[in-house]
This record gives C-alpha cells, structure tokens and sequence, in this order.
C-alpha cells in the first residue's frame, strides 16, 4: 500500500467549474500580488498536495517552529518553511482578513485568504534553515534579498503555470493512482538534479530489489550554474530507463521545485515530498541537496534519526564504484580490493570530460546516457 499522506491527508486547493469561475471573478476586483516563477511553482505545490498537509504559506507560528524545531505547531516534522515574500508597497490596502489575488505575468493563478502579514529576522531565518549565514552561500544569498514582507494565508489555484514538461508532470493524486494500478506496496523516491552515472543506477537498483518500484523524481526548476539542464536530465533517463530497466518497474515524473541547497533540512524536505507522492521508501543522498563545504559528507544522513515519526523510510545506500579488480560494480561492503582498483563516480569528473568533448567510458556512464547528453551543444546551466 502506498504512504498516507504527511499529515493523514492529501490536500487539494484546486479550484474548478463554477467554484474556479466564481472566483476568477471575484479576482478581477481584488489587490493583486504579482509572483515570480519559483513562488508561482509552490503555490501549485500547495495545491497539488505536494506539501500536504500545507493548505497555504505559512504563518509566524509555523515558521518559528519549523525555524527552531524542525516541526510544525502540531508536531509534525516538517523542516523548511514555505513563505510568501512580498514588497510592503504591494499591501497598501491590503489588511489581515483580506482577499488577494495572485498573479504570474499578469494573469490569476490563485486567491489567497490573508491571515497573517509579518517579518522575521532573516539572519536568524537563514542560520536555522542552512546552518550558516554566509551571504556565499546560494540559498542564504536569496534569504538575505527576500522582499521584507512575509503574507501567510490559505489559497485556491484557478489557472496552472506553463508547463514544457507537461509530459513527464504527475501530481501526486495521480502517482498513487498510477502505483496502486500496477500493483506496488512499496515504491522507492530517487531524487536528482543530475543525468545518471552507473552509481546513480545502481543506487537505483538496489533499493529495487527489496521494493515493488522505482519512482525518480528530477528536479526542474532554478538551479545553479554547473548544473545539467532541465532537457538533458530528462532525455538521459529517457535513454537510461528504456535500455537498462525492466518494464514497468519505473515511473519518471518531474518535480517542479527551486533547489534550497539547505542539506540535512532539505533531505528531510524532500522525503517528505516524496511520501505525499505515495513513496514508501527515499534514498537519501552522502551529501544530498549539499553546496560547497557547507555541510559534512553524511549530515543528510544522521538528521533522519531526529526523526523516527517521519512516515516514510529512508535507504542510506553506500557509494558504488568500478571495481576493475572484481570486473563490476561493487561498494566498501562487498568488495576487498585497494583503491588502485576502483574507478569512483564523480559527478564533477563526469562533468568535465564532457566540457572537454571526452566521452565518458562505459564503466562511468552508459553509452545510450552520453549519446543522449552530447545531443545537447550545451548541457549545463551557464553563469
């Protein structure tokens, strides 16, 4: 059986039919707030349940708990906050109890029910969600330049975002209906923002062993430079899935989302994510959703133990690499041989031999994977 929801619920904020029309024109006479592509995402996230059990942006309650405790007012772990930062001209004639309109590029995507318009320290903010509050830190960076308003409130989405990648979107109503019609109990998260590497896949496919499927999730949206692009990541598990993996064993589905880069906070984050899309299971990254020396190699992995209420499992998978010795792939635990033997993934090393136009060999990276990825004149997001 799939995961219950975070929370006990998977929450729908989309409005439709006449409800959607009702509002839409009440939005024509409403303050309107104008939102920018990474604020319009988790408005959907919102209200596809992707943060259930989250019905709107947080309050100043919420925050300060989730800020010191690592838990919402209710006691349920939740690890960053989800706000709304606004500019104080845009709430002129806007009051707590209010109505708003949120817009992107012009047009409505949501009504939002003002509850609370507040500050918070944003030092304080940043130190509690990233462990620092080095300004060279991307995701502190963006705190710092938040606009000085916080708006929380619960909200409707009348109007979806453009999507390009509409074809490899599922919310998660629909992943748990797609799991439970092919039959899983257990389904395994795989999250990336990177094409695959054999470690990558046979991360993958160990945790498949033990469970019924294998959902990977990559993250589309903003990311830093250095990293693949969007395009690239989707057409190499494309390539991946359909040479190297049995049939139906996978879904692939993206997740609309701009990385926080917040390391042990984010890796809770993104379990729980991943459960609100019926995942049972979540590998956890050595450094996942880490940034420059900002956290330790296995900090993503012990900040799960603060959390034995999460509802979803979470797989600490040891690196695989080439063992040239024993002629496959192997890890610490099954294989006895020296470091002169081992050929080690590296994302960076991956990276730069395919800057330089080298293809990487077949015990890196899969042949189909690098015809997939060399397609692309440029592969990765530019300063």
């Amino acid at each position: 059986m799939v995961s219950i929801p975070h929370g006990g619920r998977l929450v729908n904020k989309v409005a439709r039919g006449e409800r959607r029309r009702k509002l839409l024109k009440e939005a024509a006479a409403l303050p309107r707030v104008e939102l920018d592509s990474n604020q319009a995402l988790e408005v959907e996230n919102i209200a596809h349940g992707v943060y259930s059990p989250l019905e709107g942006f947080m309050c100043y309650e919420e925050v300060s708990h989730v800020l010191e405790n690592m838990r919402l007012p209710n006691d349920l772990p939740w690890t960053i906050p989800v706000i709304l930062d606004v500019d104080e001209d845009d709430l002129t004639a806007v009051k707590e109890g209010d109505a708003l309109s949120l817009t992107f590029l012009g047009k409505t995507i949501a009504i939002m029910e003002v509850e609370e318009i507040y500050r918070v320290d944003l030092n304080l903010y940043a130190s509690r969600v990233f462990g620092t509050a080095d300004p060279g830190h991307p995701g502190v960076f963006k705190v710092l330049n938040m606009k000085p308003m916080l708006v929380g409130g619960t909200l409707e989405l009348l109007n979806e975002m453009p999507n390009k990648y509409e074809r490899y979107t599922l919310h998660p109503a629909e992943t748990r209906v797609l799991f439970s019609e092919r039959g899983w109990k257990t389904i395994v998260g795989f999250q990336t923002r990177n094409a695959p590497h054999l470690g990558h896949e046979y991360i993958q496919k160990s945790a498949l062993v033990f469970t019924d499927g294998l959902f990977i999730n990559p993250v589309v949206g903003r990311k830093k430079p250095g990293d693949y692009k969007d395009e690239v990541i989707l057409k190499a598990y494309d390539a991946l899935i359909r040479n190297y993996y049995p049939r139906d064993s996978v879904v692939l589905s993206v997740l609309r989302y701009e990385m926080k880069y917040a390391g042990p906070r984010e890796a809770v984050h993104h379990a729980i994510m991943r459960k609100n899309f019926g995942c049972t299971h979540f590998i956890v990254g050595r450094d996942h959703a880490g940034v420059g020396k900002y956290y330790g190699p296995y900090d993503a992995w012990k900040i799960f133990r603060e959390f034995p209420d999460l509802g979803i499992t979470p797989l600490f998978v040891k690196e695989f690499f080439y063992c040239r010795k024993c002629g496959g792939m192997a890890s610490e635990k099954t294989c006895p041989h020296s470091e002169k033997y081992r050929v080690k993934f590296s994302g960076t090393k991956t990276r730069r031999m395919l800057l330089s136009g080298i293809r990487p060999p077949p015990e890196l990276m899969r042949p189909e994977v690098v015809d997939a990825i060399l397609r692309f004149e440029n592969p990765f997001v530019e300063e």
